[in-house]
């Protein structure tokens, strides 16, 4: 398994110039302006560059204009977006990197001028590197649309001239034969999960019932809740850490997990109504949304990464200790990255998973890390 030793952006919305170390379980807690979602978002662009989608969900979300740093930028600086994540093998002790840098397309004249729309964000270099025993060799090298990948014997292949400048070519190279390390990398990536904001209206897809499929991982929108459910109940037949979370949120109550037909469901059984059920229809926002977290972090098999952005959202401060529970011991068996406003929430996670909280700031228009040096380390590292 590939486990993120470190992320590094430049360049996108508040992130001026940003390399932070990334741990089993990674706390960051912040007030509102601070730049907490776009840390959060640089790694969703980075799998977003693994799946091919880059460009498109950077025009999604306002094109170039509205994601690039908009402060100043030294003379000669090119306005570029650039993500990178080094990511460890835990059985090789292998280090990679990727990374990829977007940036604008060419005025005329230029001679990659018409591959892109004028507004459209252009991938302009990528590359991979694996670092082994003290040597580093080059996987992937692109410049604009020309480069190579190295196989595993290590001979260059060259990228081809099919690869457009709106494509990643981590994204674009689908027949991976002979270049396990390159797809090693991609899947890790494209593995990600990312939970943020479970929709609770009246219809979301957390209050209906969903096909009765073996579901070990939830998915992002929470969709699958049911069957992730009905699978440890029927599946496994363990339901023994999520009726403990349920328990702890919600004292006497119990989570019924009907066995499925076609559709899988699921209710909630209070200890004031003991032979009432209530559906996720009649459950509140944050019943529901404490439901759905429990569901992606207590599934049958976890991601290789979570990232939660803002899971405090519509629960009670009551929830927020069985909330920093529930993640500390998802982080036991997978890695766990955290945005936060609530500083209960941080405590109890630091409580219960034994961490140190960082506190994201604002310093100039700039988000930073408190305690963060411009090497990249913490300056109270040593004292772990």
């Amino acid at each position: 398994m590939l486990v993120v030793r470190e992320i590094a952006v430049s360049g996108y919305r508040s992130l001026r110039r940003i390399s932070f170390p990334v741990d089993r379980l990674s706390v960051f807690v912040g007030g509102n302006g601070t730049g907490k979602t776009n840390l959060y978002r640089s790694l969703e662009l980075l799998q977003a560059a693994a799946r091919g989608t880059l460009t498109r969900d950077l025009a999604a979300e306002g094109g170039m204009d509205s994601a690039l740093w908009a402060g100043r930028r030294r003379q000669g600086e090119a306005a570029r977006i650039c993500l990178s994540a080094t990511l460890r093998h835990d059985g090789t002790g292998q280090d990679f990197q990727y990374t990829v840098e977007v940036g604008l397309v060419q005025q005329a004249g230029d001679s990659i001028f018409g591959a892109a729309f004028r507004k459209e964000p252009q991938v302009k270099a990528e590359r991979l590197t694996v670092r082994t025993r003290g040597r580093t060799a080059v996987l992937l090298d692109r410049d604009g649309r020309s480069g190579f990948v190295r196989d595993e014997a290590g001979a260059k292949r060259s990228l081809g001239g099919d690869l457009l400048a709106t494509e990643t070519a981590l994204g674009s190279l689908l027949d991976a034969t002979g270049l396990p390390e390159i797809a090693l990398v991609r899947l890790a990536l494209a593995g990600w999960r990312f939970h943020h904001d479970f929709r609770t209206d009246a219809d979301s897809p957390l209050r209906r019932p969903c096909l009765a499929v073996t579901t070990p991982t939830l998915a992002s929108d929470g969709s699958d809740l049911a069957a992730v459910f009905a699978t440890l109940a029927h599946i496994r037949q363990d339901t023994a850490e999520i009726d403990e979370a349920v328990d702890a949120a919600f004292p006497g109550a119990g989570l019924v997990i009907p066995e499925p037909g076609r559709h899988a469901s699921f209710g909630l059984r209070f200890p004031d109504f003991p032979v009432r059920i209530f559906d996720p229809p009649e459950l509140s926002d944050g019943t529901l949304r404490y439901l759905a977290l429990a569901g992606a972090l207590l599934g049958y098999r976890l991601p290789p990464f979570i990232a939660l952005n803002e899971p405090e959202t519509s629960l009670h401060p009551d929830l927020m200790d069985p909330l920093a529970r529930l993640i500390a011991r998802a982080a036991e068996r997978t890695q766990v990255w955290l945005a936060t406003h609530s500083e209960r929430l941080a405590a109890g996670i630091a409580e219960h998973g034994r961490v140190r909280p960082r506190t994201v700031i604002k310093r100039d228009g700039e988000t930073w890390i408190d305690g963060l040096k411009l090497s990249g380390d913490f300056a109270d590292a040593d004292e772990d």
